[in-house]
C-alpha cells in the first residue's frame, strides 16, 4: 500500500470554498479511481488556510499512471485548482514501521 500525501495552501478567505469543492470531488473522483483504498482530508490547526490530502492507493502506479490516464486528475484539478495559493507538494510513502 502507498500512501499520498498532498499538502494544499489555500487562497485566504477561499477555505470553506474548497472544502465544498474538495468534499463533492470525493464522491465524484476518487471514490471509484483504480486501486483507491481510502481518502481523508485533514486541516490544519495552527495555519487554517493549509490542508493535507491523505490518499491511500494499492500501488503508486494507481496514482500516477492509472487516476492520470483515466481523466479523474484532470478533473480533480479543474474543481479545486483555483483555490491553490501556490503549487501543491505531493509526496508518496509506504509504511516503514507501526508502532500501536
Amino acid at each position: 500500500m502507498i500512501l499520498e500525501i498532498a499538502r494544499f495552501d489555500i487562497k485566504a478567505g477561499q477555505e470553506d470554498a474548497f472544502l465544498t469543492a474538495a468534499t463533492g470531488a470525493v464522491a465524484t473522483v476518487f471514490r471509484d479511481a483504480a486501486g483507491c483504498r481510502s481518502l481523508r482530508l485533514e486541516r490544519c490547526i495552527e495555519q487554517p488556510s493549509r490542508f493535507y490530502l491523505l490518499i491511500e492507493w494499492n500501488t503508486l502506479e494507481n496514482h500516477t499512471v492509472d487516476f492520470k490516464a483515466s481523466g479523474r486528475w484532470a478533473t480533480w484539478r479543474a474543481l479545486v485548482g483555483d483555490f491553490f495559493d501556490g503549487t501543491p507538494e505531493v509526496r508518496h510513502t509506504q509504511l516503514a514501521a507501526r508502532g500501536f
